[in-house]
């Protein structure tokens, strides 16, 4: 999509990721098979990292430099309030509903497709965005020509340092909170509501991430808002799952801080990864970035199954540390893009 939106503008990108994303995550909730799961899920998949691409670019595109970290800081917090959603759908659906919840839940996710009549009429594409539709209409340049710039040997480090990046905040998270409700149910005794209690503390801790981390990058600048969120997310990861057992009351404390500091960390990406690229191969390069950490990073929580039958659940989930980490190494190598123009 990345790639697409250099060529085609992100607004009708954008549309055609959201459009695909919820026909087939409604589609999932028709599975007969894990065969047609597997299918499903594949292009809901590809919607679904399609969407970053293509709207985190045109948000840093049309976002004035010195308010550009706040205002994709409050775009990521609708992730919280999505989450949010889903977590008093799941408590709602699973308590209720019986051997078929799961397809009710996946049949709401046909809701982003309302967002289509919105997006349609209210936004419009960038000026970069059309600048490079109108000089992609005057070269015979291949769809693939972009990717090829972004391992020449300008922008080689970079990409790669960005990668980097995506890879740890997203494996830091993906770690964490894909194992977060098995924690709380197998490791803690939560039942399902008391399991939804204590996410929706974590979540709201998401949603302050995302804002003060979008302030902060303006205020502090990328580099060190991304270090400050990683060095607290290896502190909150490793606090949270050593609570002592009978020490519950705990974990809602120290919900907040860990939301804060794992969603604080991605809360930067959309506006770092577009501030490092130019202009015309900017939708590729954060496709890129992004997505392939996305791939890296799914493998974490394979990892932390695969170690909790080694060491426990809590010990294993230690691997969100890890992806912090990585963070840390891979912004350090990269240049401070604050109040950079790349409109």
């Amino acid at each position: 999509s990345g790639m697409l939106s250099d060529r085609l503008g992100r607004v009708r990108i954008l549309m055609i990721t959201i459009a695909t994303f919820a026909v087939f995550t409604a589609l999932s909730g028709l599975s007969q098979n894990y065969e047609q799961m597997l299918v499903f899920k594949g292009f809901q998949g590809l919607g679904f990292g399609g969407e970053f691409a293509a709207g985190a670019v045109l948000i840093a595109e049309v976002a004035p430099a010195e308010q550009r970290g706040r205002l994709l800081g409050y775009v990521h917090s609708s992730w919280a309030i999505g989450w949010g959603c889903a977590v008093l759908a799941y408590t709602l659906i699973f308590s209720h509903a019986g051997p078929d919840a799961w397809r009710y839940l996946f049949f709401l996710g046909i809701l982003p497709a309302f967002a289509l009549l919105f997006v349609r009429r209210n936004v419009k594409d960038s000026d970069a965005s059309k600048e490079n539709r109108r000089r992609a209409a005057g070269q015979a340049t291949s769809l693939w020509s972009g990717l090829a710039v972004l391992f020449h040997r300008d922008l080689r480090r970079t990409t790669l340092l960005a990668i980097l990046v995506g890879i740890g905040v997203q494996g830091g998270y993906f770690a964490v909170f894909t194992w977060l409700p098995s924690y709380l149910h197998m490791e803690r005794g939560l039942t399902v509501v008391g399991t939804g209690g204590y996410l929706s503390v974590v979540i709201a801790g998401c949603f302050l991430g995302y804002v003060c981390a979008g302030h902060l990058h303006d205020w502090l600048g990328r580099r060190a808002t991304f270090i400050l969120f990683s060095v607290s997310g290896v502190v909150c990861v490793v606090a949270y799952t050593w609570i002592p057992q009978g020490a519950n009351g705990l974990l809602l404390v120290l919900g907040v801080p860990l939301g804060v500091a794992a969603c604080g960390s991605l809360a930067g990406t959309g506006v770092f990864f577009s501030e490092l690229f130019p202009s015309r191969v900017r939708g590729t390069g954060v496709g890129v970035v992004h997505n392939f950490g996305r791939g890296v990073a799914a493998f974490f929580p394979s990892l932390v199954g695969a170690l909790s039958s080694v060491f426990g659940l809590k010990a294993a989930m230690g691997v969100g540390a890890l992806g912090y980490v990585l963070v840390i190494i891979g912004v350090l190598g990269l240049p401070e893009t604050k109040g950079r123009q790349i409109a």
